[in-house]
């Protein structure tokens, strides 16, 4: 594959599930195009019921969609299914797996639904791989859920995909356990796949993916390099700790919010295009307020996460 050409590629994708009682039936992807670049860590993020299922499950063949077009690694998912399907593997949200079968007997059971030879299976790599050695023999239904979420991910890679789909590969695991899966994730990429994660924890986009793409209601919002998306962001919150209590906020232009959060706390918003924090704290002053403590904090994706939806929201 060129390195022109991306991972996946898609164009004016729509679509409409059918209706259950008449009229039109639900519209869950209104046109989205984007591309997700060869090699790389793409953040695909949004609200719940903002189409992201939707579009996951049509790449993975789940869902027929209603128009537009999916190229993934070059193959049309219409035209050349066959080779579309083989070059994508998906991580499910769902954990479902026969709670009889062993992990190895997981692994080759999915290695035969490919056509997959006994002599060219890797299963044992595999649970290395993801750091399930030491389970081969064990009924998958006595696995932890970190562990259930790393069979998964092993069993997607089964046939060797270049592209791999995470749909929220984290959601109920623990903080040691996401970060297992985080460098799992990192490593998967530094080997050569590229990785496709949707995730509600905007942190994590934050940490791993070079490129994220934001739909809400079906829509594209925006998709954009992560520390760009990060950029975005305006806001900055100053905590100040003042030398008495505070019976009447103060004011001044460049203030976008102004809270008391202690008696004599005060957290203000301001945009940093229109202000800085020296010209924040000389107006408190100019007021009579003595500060005592200042603290800082830099919007972050989630700041722009909820500024984007919430535009969008507003503007429907």
């Amino acid at each position: 594959m060129s390195t022109s050409t991306p991972a996946i590629a898609i164009r004016d994708l729509v679509k409409r599930y059918a209706p259950a009682g008449g009229g039109e039936g639900k519209l869950a992807l209104k046109g989205v195009s984007f591309d997700v670049p060869e090699g790389g860590i793409f953040g695909l993020l949004g609200p719940n019921g903002a189409g992201k299922s939707t579009l996951i499950n049509i790449l993975a063949g789940m869902v027929m969609k209603t128009s537009g077009s999916v190229d993934i690694w070059g193959f049309d998912i219409d035209r050349d299914q066959r080779n579309a399907k083989r070059a994508i593997g998906i991580v499910p949200q769902e954990i479902v797996f026969d709670p009889f079968f062993t992990p190895f007997e997981v692994l080759e059971i999915q290695a035969g639904l490919y056509g997959i030879a006994k002599t060219l299976r890797r299963s044992e790599d595999l649970l290395r791989a993801v750091h399930l050695a030491d389970k081969r023999d064990a009924y998958a239904r006595t696995l932890s859920g970190g562990m259930k979420r790393r069979l998964l991910i092993a069993k997607a890679l089964v046939h060797r995909p270049p592209v791999l789909v995470l749909d929220e590969p984290t959601a109920g695991v623990d903080v040691e356990l996401r970060r297992q899966l985080w460098e799992l994730v990192g490593e998967l990429n530094k080997e050569g796949a590229t990785i496709v994660l949707t995730t509600h924890y905007l942190e994590e986009a934050e940490e791993l993916c070079d490129r994220i793409a934001i739909i809400n209601h079906g829509e594209l919002i925006t998709n954009k390099p992560t520390r760009e998306l990060v950029g975005m962001a305006r806001e900055k919150i100053i905590v100040l700790t003042l030398d008495r209590d505070v019976t009447e906020l103060p004011s001044h232009p460049g203030f976008m919010k102004c809270a008391k959060t202690g008696d004599r706390v005060l957290e203000i918003t301001y945009d940093k295009d229109r202000a800085n924090a020296g010209e924040i704290m000389s107006a408190l002053q100019s007021q009579g307020f003595s500060i005592v403590d200042v603290t800082t904090r830099e919007a972050d994706l989630e700041d722009v996460f909820v500024s984007l939806t919430t535009a969008v929201q507003s503007a429907a």
